[in-house]
């Protein structure tokens, strides 16, 4: 019974610390690695449930159901192999002739497997069972395993030489991918000598928990960081790193939740709008009118820090106010205007803008609040439109 729990707790294992590997992915050059490696992944689990079927069938020394059970776990055991030396070819980036020999090799000792299976069928070379129904371990079988001891091997040796040409994170991976070939040529070594032991499932095991613990779950990691800084950049406005108008409507739902809520403490909104933009582009250029845009973006997000800046439009810019800057929210405001008054001065960039505060009183949604905000900064527009004539 020892050796059939060997395999059942060996699949639990492998199901639980690969279960993200184990999901099927959409075929694509991109997911190429990890539909090699699952299927490595499938194949060690039909392996190990065949191995362990053979622990109890041979137990209650019944013959025939272990004898196609052993024809199972051979070729089972081989297949393994063949996925293995594909998932390796592809993670080195092997290229060229070394690629189709790894290749070839993986093919050669999975047909050469069946070849010698079929053959057993009549004329015993890889195993057999004798009148007190024992196994027996016959000559081809210890041929085959040598086979994929070699294998194994040479593919590890590869994946350190390819380590040695490459530094960090990779080298370290490639180092793993190396190390686990030697656990998996040492066990199937120590399989050749103990046929009554389940040790090539245990390297097998041990090696794919190697793999998970210093590349697969590392790779999740990257590519989670990478998912990440993606999602931030689709809500970054691209000239002037501030959020864009994606990230605003994603606000404003919120918003729009929060506001209901009796504890909810309200919110501020202050809408900019840039004076003189359109003059810059037409006599100076685009390339003067964006130094504009980002002196304004600047001086905003200067004076009101602790708050979520937006551009939602091509010299619009919007603030919610919350925390500090909320309940500072008349001192920000007068503050930004003696700045944009001082600009006038000296000829820098002039902004317009208006405020407003959401009061659950009368505003039954953002849009009364904005409005009331973008009738202020319209206001402010004109009295600077004014001074600028005077």
């Amino acid at each position: 019974m020892y050796y059939a729990s060997i395999g059942i707790i060996a699949i639990i294992i492998l199901v639980i610390v690969n279960f993200e590997a184990l999901r099927k992915v959409q075929s694509s050059k991109e997911n190429e690695l990890r539909i090699k490696y699952r299927q490595f992944l499938i194949s060690l689990i039909a392996y190990f449930l065949a191995d362990a079927m053979w622990g109890l069938f041979y137990e209650q020394r019944w013959v025939a159901v272990t004898y196609i059970d052993t024809v199972m776990v051979f070729s089972t055991m081989t297949l393994s192999v063949l996925f293995w030396t594909r998932a390796v070819v592809i993670f080195t980036e092997s290229k060229g002739k070394l690629t189709k020999l790894f290749v070839f090799s993986g093919w050669f000792i999975f047909g050469f497997e069946v070849v010698i299976l079929i053959v057993n069928l009549f004329v015993p070379i890889v195993f057999s069972f004798n009148a007190d129904k024992e196994y027996l371990a016959l000559p081809a079988r210890y041929i085959a395993l040598f086979l994929q001891m070699v294998l194994f091997f040479v593919t590890a040796i590869y994946a350190f030489s390819v380590s040695a040409k490459n530094e960090g994170i990779k080298r370290a991976h490639f180092i793993t991918v190396g190390c686990s070939g030697i656990i998996m040529a040492i066990f199937i070594a120590l399989q050749m000598l103990f046929p009554f032991m389940p040790l090539y499932a245990l390297g097998c095991l041990f090696a794919t928990c190697a793999i998970h613990s210093f590349i697969y779950r590392e790779k999740d990691i990257v590519h989670n960081r990478e998912m990440e800084s993606a999602s931030k950049k689709a809500y970054r406005d691209g000239l002037t790193g501030v959020k864009n108008k994606l990230a605003y409507l994603e606000s404003l739902r919120e918003l729009e939740l929060y506001s209901k809520d009796h504890s909810f403490e309200g919110y501020g909104l202050v809408v900019f709008d840039l004076n003189g933009l359109k003059t810059i582009n037409d006599t100076l250029g685009h390339e003067a009118g964006d130094i504009y845009l980002k002196s304004a973006c600047k001086l905003i997000c200067e004076i009101y820090k602790h708050s979520p800046v937006y551009r939602i439009g091509g010299d619009e810019f919007v603030v919610i106010l919350k925390g500090s800057d909320f309940a500072n929210r008349v001192d920000l405001q007068m503050q930004f205007d003696n700045q944009i008054n001082e600009n006038m001065s000296n000829g820098d960039v002039i902004v317009s803008s208006g405020m407003a505060v959401f009061d659950p009183e009368i505003d039954e949604s953002y849009t009364e609040v904005f409005i009331r905000a973008d009738k202020k900064m319209y206001e402010r527009k004109m009295a600077l439109k004014a001074l600028t004539a005077q």
